[in-house]
């Protein structure tokens, strides 16, 4: 299938201006395929002119331009000529039968395996509404929607405007006209769904969940609309743009690729968020940071659009930073800077760090067509432009940037805007230079890093001299803390100092009275997007109290700085964890425990080390997970550890403490049990899943006890789970039979199947195993995604990738296959990024052998 190119999309903006899409969609022609009848109204403005339309159906019916009928022969590679077109006004009419996709890509089919009711919804982002209607498919040509549906009687239908049956027409629905919308933005969903609606600020509200996940979404709905009405009263608080649709809706849907989609008036989440067991209030603040960053989306990006992907930031850098900030403004999860510091900033810096890196708002010339764009949603448009950001908000004061930002929406009101038009608000609400700031943190790429030198003079003066290594210039805050007199496991704040570092890689000198700080911390708080290190001094100090720095944020900012460490080769690996071992115990921060586990057991124990090293770090791990939940081997000095932790703290800790498990018995009694020890949380279905999966991995189970487990969860996440638990037993049967699954002709995995079969088919523990099929994967992944498309690229790019293997084979036939194998974009991408972290794993070995 051809890709839409930024020069196409350039020319074809030039002569045709859309009107108007009139799509009635057929739901009601089972299982396969839906009907699809658009009517496009559209004007050229230069007579003679060519262009196409774009549609990818199982079958073209007919088209008829202005009533004379076209070849339906003529569609090629998902394009539909027209010639010669005359100047002035055009009706286009196409019919058309669509296939259902597996795969989270046009209009997605799911059947609930747990009472067989049947679900649908788009997802026409960034290039495949033509995989649902005809259309002309680029961002800059935006239109009025009208859009009606036949679905089964019992169904609901859900769209971008209020959807209502048609009175005697039984399952016939009709859904307002829209103001002006892109293309990628049209959106359906229909099915027997279960939904709480109420009403705020005179429009209505609604949340919606396959039926089976009801009594959850119940359990949920008054968090879920209290935090909708807080964010969206603070939006119209900041933003002199009010809410630009009729309605606000929002669908948990099964089987989603993304996180949600900002679709106006119908915002589409993973159904994941509808919980059916017990989550962490983390977990409970990423939901909401969730919905507040869709919500900002109704102004970034679907009021106001970008005219090309190459400006992908200017939606989701936007909404990343306005969904943290709003969130912990307008709700009581008001410590959100601390998750993004742990959860989300170090994958903006891991991105920044491979070659595949590019600048948050990109060159135009560099994004050339869509399969180059789509690899752009990733830690540098999300993390590293929230990031961004939210320096420029110190830099700028949030007076000028909110100012700025109307000045931006009352411009490009339902229309669309680029970088260059953003700066022109931007400028016109203050007199900084932003376009030197926008120079400076926009276009370059890299992660600056700040080098912090301390001493003391005789003069009882000490310094602190930054050197900078980059370019930017940072607003940043250092925190100088000395140890407590009367605990010296415990830190106290001196002063906190506000100061500019310059740009072009000027340095940073501070001078004052007195003896030097215990602990010298650049970038306190978090404001600014760079490594930092710490000098020896104040190494050594939160080597031996990080547990007392006091603020969970200027935690997370050490932390991060251990994590670099150990990702740079200046800090071991094993001495990380033991750093883990004698802090995290005492932590009561979730997103900081959270956090700072995941890296230590999936990169530092999975990658990083091997044989006995990775055995004690996974020991060490287990203790840490077993002194905060006042089991296992920190039982023993585990009550102050247990007492101290919440509930969500408790929770994490059992978790990591089944992931880290090397000998099943403690397992197994938890299983019998049914609960962790000690009045630890009970086996949930999530919980009990995770405990199967690692006995699975461990070969302390089989098919018969994943069996029993799946038919006690009928559900589409029982079914994810048994795949996953399946694909992991130590067994050549069970390896063969899912790589077949994965790879073989069949192509019968969904897309949530075929990523829960790869989660469970790597396990390190069973290299010899899998030794075969690393370059079974190479030889067998490039025609794959060709003939599953981009989400199944992706997704074995992601999840089915021999990660288990750090070593130079490996590498040395993951480069071939780039070189040779001609993967398609978004497997190309995928491979690169995976090649770029073995190469580091590979390094982090090396530089500590």
């Amino acid at each position: 299938m051809v890709v839409l190119t930024r020069a196409e999309a350039q020319e074809r903006a030039r002569v045709v201006r859309v009107r108007r899409y009139a799509v009635d969609l057929d739901l009601t022609r089972g299982e396969e395929v839906f009907g699809s009848t658009t009517v496009v109204r559209f004007a050229v403005l230069e007579g003679g002119a060519d262009t196409f339309v774009e549609v990818r159906p199982r079958e073209l019916l007919r088209a008829e331009l202005d009533g004379a009928a076209l070849d339906p022969g003529a569609l090629r590679e998902g394009r539909l000529p027209l010639r010669g077109l005359a100047a002035g006004e055009h009706e286009l009419r196409v019919e058309a039968v669509m296939p259902y996709s597996r795969m989270g890509e046009g209009m997605h089919r799911f059947t609930d395996p747990e009472d067989g009711c049947a679900y649908v919804y788009t997802q026409c982002c960034m290039a495949d509404a033509p995989l649902v209607f005809a259309c002309f498919d680029q961002p800059d040509l935006k239109a009025e929607f009208a859009v009606s549906v036949t679905a089964p009687r019992e169904w609901t239908v859900l769209g971008n405007g209020v959807a209502a049956r048609v009175d005697g027409e039984g399952g016939r629905w009709e859904c307002a006209p829209t103001p002006p919308l892109s293309t990628y933005l049209m959106a359906v969903a229909a099915g027997p769904f279960h939904s709480v609606r109420t009403e705020h600020a005179g429009l209505p509200f609604g949340l919606h969940v396959r039926r089976s996940l009801g009594p959850h979404l119940e359990a949920d709905a008054a968090e879920l609309l209290e935090v909708t009405r807080r964010c969206f009263d603070r939006y119209h608080e900041i933003f002199d743009e009010p809410y630009p649709f009729d309605s606000y809706d929002q669908a948990f849907v099964p089987e989603f690729n993304s996180g949600a989609m900002e679709n106006p008036g119908l915002v589409t989440f993973r159904d994941e968020f509808v919980f059916r067991s017990a989550v962490t209030d983390t977990e409970r603040q990423t939901r909401a940071m969730v919905v507040a960053h869709e919500m900002a989306h109704m102004w970034f990006g679907d009021l106001v659009t970008l005219r090309w992907w190459d400006d992908i930031w200017l939606n989701e850098s936007f909404a990343e930073y306005m969904g943290y900030q709003v969130l912990g403004e307008a709700t009581h999860f008001t410590d959100t800077w601390t998750d993004f510091a742990v959860a989300r900033k170090g994958w903006g810096y891991d991105a920044d760090e491979r070659p595949s890196t590019h600048p948050v708002a990109p060159d135009p010339d560099s994004v050339p067509d869509t399969a180059a764009a789509r690899g752009n949603f990733d830690g540098i448009s999300y993390a590293k432009g929230a990031s961004a950001l939210r320096q420029l908000v110190v830099w700028l004061g949030e007076k000028s940037f909110l100012a700025g930002i109307n000045e931006h929406f009352a411009r490009h009101r339902f229309g669309n805007a680029t970088l260059a038009e953003f700066l022109d608000s931007l400028a016109r609400a203050s007199d900084r230079d932003v376009r030197g700031w926008a120079e400076s943190w926009l276009r370059t790429t890299g992660v600056d890093t700040l080098v912090p030198r301390v001493g003391e003079s005789e003069a009882r003066q000490w310094y602190v001299d930054v050197e900078h290594r980059g370019e930017r210039p940072h607003r940043l805050a250092l925190g100088l803390y000395d140890r407590a007199p009367a605990d010296a496991s415990r830190l106290v704040l001196r002063e906190r100092l506000e100061r500019d570092v310059p740009g072009g890689g000027g340095r940073l000198t501070v001078t004052l009275e007195g003896p030097r700080p215990d602990l010298v911390l650049v970038n306190d708080l978090d404001w600014t997007y760079a490594k930092v290190r710490l000098d020896p001094v104040s190494w050594g100090t939160v080597r031996a109290a990080l547990s007392g720095l006091p603020g969970q944020l200027s935690r997370a900012v050490v932390w991060n700085a251990a994590r670099d460490m150990v990702r740079e080769g200046e800090l071991e690996p094993l001495e990380y964890v033991r750093t883990v071992r004698a802090h995290l115990p005492r932590e009561v921060d979730n997103a900081v425990v959270q956090g700072v586990l995941a890296f230590a057991r999936g990169q530092a124990a999975e990658r990083f080390l091997v044989g006995a090293e990775r055995r004690e770090a996974l020991g060490l791990l287990g203790e840490v997970c077993g002194e905060l939940l006042g089991v296992g081997g920190g039982a023993g000095e585990g009550a102050g550890g247990a007492a101290a932790a919440g509930s969500g703290v408790r929770l994490t800790a059992a978790r990591y403490f089944i992931d880290c498990a090397t000998d099943p018995a403690e397992l197994l009694a938890w299983r019998s049990a049914g609960r962790v020890p000690g009045g630890g949380p009970v086996l949930d279905a999530e919980l009990r899943w995770r405990l199967l999966l690692r006995l699975s991995v461990l070969g302390a189970v089989g098919v018969d006890e994943i069996e029993e487990a799946r038919a006690a969860d009928p559900s589409a996440r029982g079914a994810e789970a048994a795949a996953r638990c399946r694909a992991a037993l130590p067994s050549a049967e069970a390896k063969e039979a899912a790589w077949e699954a994965m790879f073989g002709p069949a192509d019968a995995l969904s897309n949530y199947l075929f990523t829960a079969t790869a989660q469970g088919f790597w396990q390190p523990e069973q290299g010899e195993l899998l030794r075969g099929y690393v370059e079974r994967y190479f030889a067998e992944v490039v025609p794959l995604a060709e003939r599953r498309g981009a989400a199944m690229a992706e997704a074995a790019g992601r999840y089915a990738f021999p990660a288990a293997f750090v070593d130079e084979a490996t590498l040395a036939r993951g480069e071939e296959c780039l070189t040779s194998g001609e993967p398609v974009p978004a497997l190309r991408r995928r491979l690169e990024d995976q090649l770029d972290d073995l190469r580091r794993a590979l390094g982090v070995r090396a530089a500590v052998a």
